[in-house]
């Protein structure tokens, strides 16, 4: 069996995005060029600089930023704990109150509880409802003025879709005094996220989730926010990351950032959501009691409500009764279909999803959930292949995820 044959179809978006044509096409020049410090003065060096300084203006216009204010990092979970420890460590001891949505990403989570042990922070988790959005009278209940320092507000949830009200908790943050962290990594390249409009402070990018290469990612951190620098040595990024630049990864950054800008400008997010609807309307009518799980937005299982973004339009979160996830990621796999069960990132855990359980849901129903996420190369191919292979699936597993 040929790659090709064996990639039936690629559903799995949220954990890593191919990687885009027009990113791949400005990387290879860089690194088929002699080796070259982006720090260094002479004409290579100088080269190297200028590819990194037009990633850093493409980054800083997909998210409505200046480009000084772009910061590069290795990816997301850096930036997100930057942003956590950073800010906590450039605050007094009574004043390190951190108020984060209880289904934020594992980076930010685990940087607040480092931040309680080890750096005498007090840590507020702010319960969200049924569909996974944070409550906003719940969030300002936790608040404490002069003694909050974050506040974290995700800009769409990365397991089940769900758009957050950032601008109103960017309010609420900065009416205590606090800073404001949206975590951008699932929805910078989608409408809604706009730092300067919103009120954000600091927002952290990665740029495989946007069809950039790994390993690079960003802090945007607006003019006047104060923050700890958490590696030292050659003050690179303005003091706040030190490290040499990789300059050919992050000119792949700034491409796919540049090509998402202007996909979201010619409507990518209709096309995604219109993919999502296809896919729903075909495992419904293999598994008619299936429950979706968040409220991704427009052709999902709940209308949009007033003054919140519409979430994730190509994410799709379902919960099969009665079959293992388990059991049928295996199965869908072994048809070339790529998926997943929750966070890519907690691959392995054994424990449920925690943004299932923050939800409302039981772990055994976190157990049976499937998550399926669409991209900037979808097809309506790869989705009616996922639907075939996910019938061949169901029919296999009997109701309670034993084969039959």
């Amino acid at each position: 069996m040929t790659a090709l044959e064996y990639r039936l179809a690629y559903l799995d978006y949220a954990a890593s995005a191919p990687l885009r044509a027009e990113a791949l096409a400005v990387m290879l020049p860089l690194l088929e060029r002699p080796a070259a410090n982006p720090s260094s003065q002479h004409g290579q060096g100088r080269m190297a600089r200028a590819a990194v300084e037009t990633a850093r203006e493409q980054v800083a216009a997909l998210v409505g930023a200046a480009p000084a204010e772009v910061v590069f990092t290795s990816g997301g979970t850096e930036a997100d704990n930057l942003a956590v420890k950073g800010t906590i460590l450039a605050r007094p001891r009574d004043a390190r109150q951190l108020v984060c949505s209880a289904v934020e990403h594992h980076a930010v989570l685990d940087a607040a509880a480092w931040a309680e042990a080890d750096a005498g922070a007090r840590v507020d988790l702010a319960a969200v409802d049924r569909d996974g959005r944070v409550e906003l009278d719940r969030l300002a209940g936790l608040l404490q003025p002069g003694r909050t320092a974050l506040v974290a507000v995700m800009a769409a949830n990365n397991e089940v879709g769900t758009g957050q009200p950032v601008a109103a908790a960017a309010e609420l943050a900065h009416a205590a005094g606090a800073v404001l962290l949206c975590d951008a990594v699932q929805a910078a390249g989608l409408p809604g996220v706009d730092m300067a409009g919103d009120g954000i402070d600091l927002l952290a990018l990665a740029a495989h989730k946007l069809g950039g290469p790994t390993g690079v990612g960003a802090l945007v951190v607006r003019s006047g926010t104060t923050l700890r620098p958490l590696l030292h040595g050659g003050g690179q990024e303005r003091g706040l990351r030190s490290g040499t630049l990789p300059a050919a990864a992050l000119a792949g950054f700034g491409a796919a950032a540049a090509a998402a800008l202007a996909e979201r400008e010619a409507g990518a997010a209709a096309t995604l959501a219109t993919l999502r609807a296809r896919l729903l309307g075909g495992l419904r009518a293999l598994a008619p009691n299936l429950e979706v799980n968040g409220d991704p937005g427009p052709l999902g299982s709940k209308a949009p409500r007033p003054a919140v973004p519409a979430g994730l339009p190509g994410l799709l979160s379902v919960r099969f009764p009665g079959r293992r996830a388990e059991d049928l990621l295996l199965l869908l796999d072994r048809h070339g279909v790529a998926c997943s069960a929750g966070s890519a990132c907690a691959s392995g855990a054994v424990t449920p999803s925690h943004v299932l359980l923050a939800m409302g849901g039981a772990p055994a129903e976190a157990r049976e959930t499937v998550r399926f996420s669409l991209g900037h190369a979808s097809t309506q191919a790869e989705v009616d292949a996922a639907v075939a292979a996910a019938g061949q699936a169901l029919e296999i597993l009997a109701p309670q995820g034993t084969p039959t």
